[in-house]
């Protein structure tokens, strides 16, 4: 699986190089040779080296020199440096001490030593570079972390959207690392005894997801607690890891080793690193499902405690116009009017949801009005109308300080204020009625205009479009926001279709 290990040897003389590529060849390792300094820095630069053995007496550079500027090199200081010499002295010694040797082999050199010590050095590279692998990984297992718990939005949260991520940082696409794993296989149980089964590979860079179907046995799945396992091949081959032949088998994959986290409603199978695994593999992978599968947990509480919400604002909306002669559906038509007309202006999507819910609370202190002046046939006093104006007020009374019902609040007391200053309760003009008042308002001017009332009868959608951009005798294009009638304008049909489909 790994290639040979190559071995920088630096020597002036031609027979020590000779001598060295004898010894080494044979035994597997890819030597290389350099007779100056300066060429074994160049050849450094552009090759990948495992181990360096240097010379210290040559002209021009000496190995003291060599081995200091590798170790300045933040590309090379992790080679393993063995510096060969004749001399034996303390401050010669101390001097590559200095210059960062990794070892010391004194000439003429015995073979036996020089092969222990390469391997040696080499294990200890390897170490070196599993830990540090590690290192990365899990810097950018948390960075991928960070970035799902920044962008975590409950009402939205999709579990398959953080597998994607975690899939690419896992993947030996995400980065040029041929120690991860070549495969991932994410089960979700659907209930019922069904499961989908998604496909993660890195292909020149790219995160491949494809649905797959395999079956993982009942018995190994188990029933409550989850579990983490890994097989490295003498597990395979064993009937501990038959079961994970079997599943696989349908997907062509030639299994080499494997992780996994099994659960009664969640399977994960990392295949295939390019190292042998362990325990750390497994605990990494259990790490990353139990962090989704809090998310998602979150998310659905969260969902629960919105609906919750949602349902309470429609009821107290709809207490509020009991006594009104319009439906309830005049309330959730307002709210799907005003979420069509914020996604044209491109409000941010949490403000849309939130006034598709919000804006449906815009006639809610119609409950201390009178019901008598709310079903009255015949026309207003200007005292009775002064009364039912008041709703706008009762209506912030009502919804109070809370945050979380600010938007309602600043909709019950401005969606009938006018951008040119004739509407009440204040008198407010432009942009000093806050944007979900002047949305609101001209969502509930086009489904009163569109309802049937004592007073007046229902009008078709052409003629309601007409009267709001055109104006008539009491409803003019001057009440509304222009921004807010353009976009009206270029969404009407929308209107039209919402009032069909709720009416």
């Amino acid at each position: 699986m790994d290639p040979r290990p190559r071995i920088l040897c630096v020597d002036d003389e031609v027979f020590n190089l000779t001598l060295l590529d004898a010894l080494l060849a044979p035994r597997g390792f890819e030597v290389q040779k350099a007779a100056c300094g300066p060429d074994a820095l160049t050849m450094l630069r552009n090759n990948k080296v495992d181990l360096v053995l240097l010379d210290v007496m040559m002209p021009a550079m000496d190995g003291f020199e060599v081995c200091r500027r590798i170790k300045e090199d933040e590309h090379t200081r992790s080679i393993p440096v063995v510096l060969l010499t004749a001399m034996s002295g303390r401050e010669d010694r101390i001097q590559g001490i200095e210059a960062g040797a990794d070892d010391f082999i004194s000439k003429p050199f015995d073979k036996g030593e020089i092969l222990a010590r390469i391997a040696m050095l080499l294990k200890v590279k390897a170490l070196n570079e599993r830990l540090k692998g590690a290192y990365d990984n899990i810097l950018g297992l948390l960075a991928v972390g960070a970035e799902v718990m920044r962008a975590f939005d409950p009402e939205s949260f999709d579990l398959r959207m953080s597998l994607d991520a975690y899939a690419h940082q896992l993947t030996r696409g995400a980065e040029s690392d041929p120690e991860k794993p070549q495969r991932i296989l994410v089960g979700i149980s659907l209930g019922g005894g069904g499961w989908s089964w998604e496909q993660y590979c890195s292909e020149g860079g790219a995160l491949i997801r494809s649905t797959v179907s395999i079956e993982v046995p009942d018995s190994v799945l188990g029933t409550a607690a989850s579990r983490l396992v890994f097989y490295n091949p003498p597990d395979l081959e064993s009937p501990s890891g038959q079961w994970l032949r079997d599943a696989v088998r349908p997907l062509r994959i030639d299994l080499i080793n494997a992780v996994c986290y099994l659960s009664s409603n969640m399977v994960g199978l990392l295949l295939n690193y390019g190292k042998e695994v362990s325990a750390y593999d497994a605990e990494v992978l259990g790490s990353l499902v139990t962090q989704g599968l809090f998310l998602r947990s979150l998310a659905l509480q969260v969902s629960e405690t919105e609906n919750a919400f949602v349902y309470t604002v429609q009821a107290l909306a709809r207490a509020a116009e009991a006594s009104d002669e319009t439906t309830g559906n005049h309330i959730q038509r307002v709210g799907e009017y005003c979420a069509a007309v914020a996604e044209r202006l491109a409000m941010d999507s949490s403000f849309v949801r939130a006034i598709k819910v919000q804006a449906q609370m815009h006639d809610v202190g119609k409950v201390h009005i009178h019901p008598d002046l709310l079903r009255k046939t015949g026309s207003l006093s200007g005292e009775e109308w002064a009364e039912v104006r008041k709703h706008t007020l009762y209506g912030a009374m009502i919804l109070g300080d809370h945050p979380r019902l600010q938007m309602a609040k600043n909709v019950a007391l401005s969606h009938h204020e006018r951008w040119d200053g004739s509407g009440y309760p204040f008198g407010l003009s432009g942009e000093d009625i806050p944007m979900e008042g002047r949305i609101v308002g001209i969502a509930d001017q086009y489904d009163a205009l569109r309802s049937l009332r004592t007073y007046k009868p229902a009008l078709d959608h052409a003629t309601t479009v007409k009267i709001i951009m055109e104006g008539d005798d009491r409803t003019l294009p001057a009440h509304f926001d222009p921004q807010v009638l353009a976009a009206f304008s270029a969404i009407h049909l929308q209107f039209e279709e919402i009032f069909g489909r709720l009416s």
